[in-house]
């Protein structure tokens, strides 16, 4: 990895953030970073010229039946390298509808499995565990206007690969307060080594009518499901949140929490604890980290308005979190998105393939290669 990578303006981020952190690390005076470069660590620079060397492919993904794809969200790959990808029903919501929302593909790009038919309103985060399980959350709850919402959805549920409901977190139907093992429309899910799960619950921490009682906060369970556990709350203080939109753990055993109301990745120890927070990754959708921690950083909403986070491109942002770099923009530009395409979620496969799965103009899982 160069070091010399150049940002907008003419700032070396990779360089600068390496330097300050190797001389902490040896413990030498503090260094005072300037003006230039505190702007690009505190978010306040966009950061959009990058290096992109990979090209994207729509369409690689074939749906069976004639079946069109929706608008999807979550997307992660199976301990067998295969890969598991949410679509909505055909839609932005699975209500009333009798299709497995939760597809699995080879390398081709073939549907092998499509399992949770029924089960969800609106299947958001995709997390598969190290025995090849599927867990998904379902970020929102019934609407008193369609009975076909009734008694579903702010929960999370863990799936055998053949679709067996396995274990439920929170109880369908009924939205939490975030004090408690309820849930609240929940957005992501990931599990530790030990069998822990951590939630990123609350989605609506980010809108504009949220308040301090918004639920946004981290809940942990152990791996039975019982309630452990909850960290943080609505706010944009350290440890706070503002949609706790995307989960991951990297190599040092770390929970990063793409605090996307808040345009920054947080990391924590496992027990809560804020360890250090990056703004040089956009607005985080999607999270998705290697085992180097290479990190991969889908922004979805950048492009949405002139408020949420002015200036930044929306795209797949390719970094470092040792040293806190980034290296690459990955646009997915293709026919159906010929300006770059926004993924909410991402996940990279052991050729090195990176999966963008696309919300808006319709939905659709883009694949982008070196």
């Amino acid at each position: 990895m160069s070091l010399s990578r150049r940002m907008r303006n003419g700032v070396g981020l990779a360089g600068v953030t390496a330097l300050v952190l190797f001389a902490g690390a040896c413990g030498q005076a503090e260094v005072e970073p300037t003006a230039e470069v505190a702007a690009v660590l505190d978010g306040s620079v966009p950061i959009n010229a990058l290096p992109n060397p990979y090209s994207s492919t729509d369409g690689w993904a074939k749906l069976p039946d004639g079946r069109e794809w929706g608008s999807t969200a979550g997307v992660d790959i199976d301990p067998d390298g295969s890969l598991w990808a949410i679509d909505r029903c055909g839609a932005n919501s699975c209500a009333g509808s009798d299709l497995g929302p939760i597809l699995k593909f080879d390398a081709d790009g073939n549907v092998t499995a499509a399992i949770g038919a029924g089960l969800f309103l609106f299947p958001h985060g995709l997390h598969v565990d190290r025995d090849g399980n599927v867990w998904v959350t379902d970020a929102r709850g019934p609407s008193p206007d369609n009975p076909e919402t009734a008694g579903m959805g702010h929960v999370v549920i863990k799936l055998s690969p053949q679709g067996d409901v396995l274990l439920t977190l929170g109880e369908p139907g009924v939205a939490g307060d975030g004090s408690d093992a309820l849930l609240n429309t929940p957005c992501d899910v990931v599990t530790a080594e030990n069998g822990d799960i951590f939630v990123g619950d609350g989605h609506g921490g980010q809108n504009t009518d949220a308040t301090p009682d918004t639920v946004a906060r981290i809940a942990k369970f152990d791996s039975e499901g019982n309630f452990l556990a909850s960290f943080g709350h609505w706010g944009s203080g350290p440890g706070e949140f503002k949609t706790p939109h995307a989960l991951d753990i990297d190599s040092r055993g770390r929970l990063v929490v793409g605090d996307r109301g808040n345009n920054r990745l947080q990391v924590l120890d496992l027990d809560g604890n804020l360890i250090e927070q990056f703004k040089q990754y956009s607005r985080p959708s999607g999270i998705f980290i290697t085992d180097d921690d290479t990190i991969f950083v889908a922004d979805s909403e950048s492009a949405f308005d002139e408020v949420r986070n002015p200036g930044w491109r929306p795209a797949i942002r390719v970094g470092n979190l040792q040293d806190g770099s980034i290296d690459y923009l990955i646009d997915g530009t293709v026919e159906a998105y010929p300006e770059g395409s926004n993924p909410e979620g991402v996940a990279v496969d052991r050729q090195g393939n990176v999966y963008g799965a696309v919300v808006s103009g319709g939905g659709a899982l883009i694949k982008s290669s070196m």
